[in-house]
């Protein structure tokens, strides 16, 4: 189920109508302004689209095979602060709703956020502050400022493009194993890593090979039974069956 927080009553309605359609993938809309929404008011929520417009985000992630159960937040906060359209207030514009979405991110730790910002908004130091409180919080952030020409539209139309990863999910399921005394299990082979999903071979655990998430790892997925698993210590390892031994 889709969670979805638009504030401008005809654009939610607009999304609602979508939804129904199925034209958009189905959730609940949520009208409020961002900053009255809880942490209480996600749970059970794969998946949670702040400024949600007209579920551009939640229909690109459809669009680019990302699964309905997989979690992930997007959020495109307010241009209006830094549109050069605008008056150019910044972070002081009362519109300026980045530590409102940041506090949500704090609080619930999603895995994978998806955010977009005018390009004209880096100069402000937008894209600093937002890496920097990213960052404080254990995430890896990437970004890109990308044109509408990119995709065949008639004008620029620049737009910054960012991802926020949880570094600590990512250290924890591809750094290597580490050798202890006494172990007499056989982990100390070549090619045995830590999972931290489920001890299954499915589009959603870990690659045993290289220790990410089958989705974000670029290794051919392979059967249950081209992989083998154990647990030591309450931990799961996994390899591929023909992993080369030392």
């Amino acid at each position: 189920m889709n969670y979805y927080n638009e504030y401008d009553a005809k654009t939610a309605a607009w999304l609602k109508q979508l939804i129904t359609e199925g034209l958009v993938p189905h959730g609940d809309v949520d009208t409020r302004s961002i900053s009255e929404v809880t942490a209480g008011d996600l749970s059970g929520y794969k998946q949670c689209h702040f400024f949600a417009g007209i579920g551009g985000w939640s229909l690109a992630l459809q669009l680019a095979g990302w699964p309905a159960t997989r979690p992930v937040w997007t959020g495109s906060c307010p241009c209006q602060p830094f549109s050069q359209a605008g008056k150019q207030k910044g972070t002081e514009d009362e519109r300026h709703l980045w530590p409102v979405f940041f506090n949500l991110i704090r609080q619930c730790s999603p895995v994978t956020v998806f955010g977009e910002q005018v390009a004209s908004a880096i100069p402000h130091g937008w894209l600093d502050d937002l890496s920097a409180d990213l960052e404080a919080e254990d995430y890896t952030v990437g970004s890109c400022v990308l044109g509408a020409h990119s995709v065949g539209a008639d004008h620029i139309r620049q737009r910054l493009y960012w991802v926020a990863n949880a570094k600590l999910q990512h250290e924890r399921s591809t750094g290597p194993l580490e050798e202890r005394q006494g172990d007499s299990s056989g982990l100390l082979e070549v090619g045995w890593k830590r999972v931290i999903f489920s001890a299954e071979c499915d589009e959603f655990g870990n690659c045993p090979e290289c220790g990410i998430d089958y989705a974000d790892c670029g290794c051919p997925r392979p059967t249950q039974d081209e992989c083998e698993y154990r647990e030591v210590d309450g931990i799961m390892y996994g390899r591929m069956a023909d992993s080369e031994q030392q």
